[in-house]
């Protein structure tokens, strides 16, 4: 949201993306929100729901904070491991040794908070997370089976220790799902749509990928913005993200500096696939830009 669109709640503050921000440093927080207005109209690029965010960052990861109860009702967080069920419910091995093994025995709601790989230089604040609550239950049978196989294929160790007798086996069934993905992106997704959801299978390659984009491709990357984002006057263009529907670029216009999304012609279906998507966006982008024969 741009300062124009901004409207003021009380003498000294002012709305600006839903936070309550005070007036004498508007400037330096709407460099973290605003956007400059494309010169060409574009339709929006197609994003990652809320729920297919939740489940890339729940499947990136094997470690997060588990929150369970003290005998006195107490939050208490802790470090586990985990692995994920095709339907996203996480699956903990966990000792009764350990006070969030024994708070699960007295009291099965929990919830897990998970946050993606913080890059180099970038702030934390402004990178993805999501927090799954509910509460947990001990599989049997082909559950309980499915549970060990997801898990022990996350955590290696896991294959020793499961059969221990102070380990139990814990499936969190999943009530409430609430995502973030950095200053101003937000939202809940309800249980349906979060097992429902899958994660996307680019993300492990993704962070090779825009290197590779960046240190060879500066000039495709342009060209691409200058033809796809509506910025026709972007300079300079460089890519700090991509997912199975598109790259998302950080622009030097002539106005200044800005964010844009650009979205390929078909989602990637495959985990090695943004190279030939990203082939696709440079030859639709030449096509487009070619002056007429």
């Amino acid at each position: 949201m741009s300062a124009d669109e901004s409207t003021q709640t009380d003498p000294e503050t002012y709305n600006l993306g839903g936070h309550a921000v005070p007036v004498g440093m508007g400037s330096a927080a709407e460099e973290l929100i605003a956007e400059l207005p494309p010169l060409v109209e574009v339709a929006p690029a197609r994003q990652r729901s809320a729920a297919e965010e939740a489940r890339t960052i729940l499947a990136a990861n094997v470690t997060g904070a588990l929150a369970t109860l003290t005998t006195d009702g107490g939050p208490w967080a802790s470090i586990v491991t985990y692995g994920v069920l095709a339907d996203g419910s996480p699956v903990f091995s966990l000792s009764t040794l350990a006070a969030h093994g024994r708070n699960l025995q007295r009291d099965q709601r929990a919830s897990l908070a998970v946050s993606e790989s913080v890059p180099p230089a970038r702030d934390p604040a402004d990178t993805g997370r999501v927090t799954i609550a509910g509460v947990t239950e001990e599989p049997g049978g082909e559950r309980l089976a499915e549970a060990r196989a997801v898990y022990e294929a996350a955590v290696a160790s896991a294959a020793i220790f499961g059969d221990f007798a102070d380990f139990h086996w814990w499936v969190l069934k999943v009530e409430r799902v609430r995502w973030v993905g950095g200053f101003g992106r937000m939202d809940s997704v309800g249980p349906e749509s979060f097992a429902a959801a899958e994660a996307d299978p680019v993300a492990p390659n993704a962070p090779g990928a825009i290197a590779h984009l960046n240190a060879d491709h500066a000039d495709s990357l342009l060209l691409i913005a200058q033809a796809f984002s509506g910025h026709t006057d972007a300079e300079e263009a460089r890519c700090v993200g991509a997912d199975r529907y598109g790259l998302d670029l950080e622009l030097l216009t002539a106005r200044g500096r800005t964010g844009a999304r650009v979205g390929f012609a078909e989602p990637v279906g495959e985990p090695d696939g943004l190279r030939a998507a990203s082939v696709d966006l440079v030859r639709r982008a030449r096509e487009r830009t070619a002056p007429p024969s």
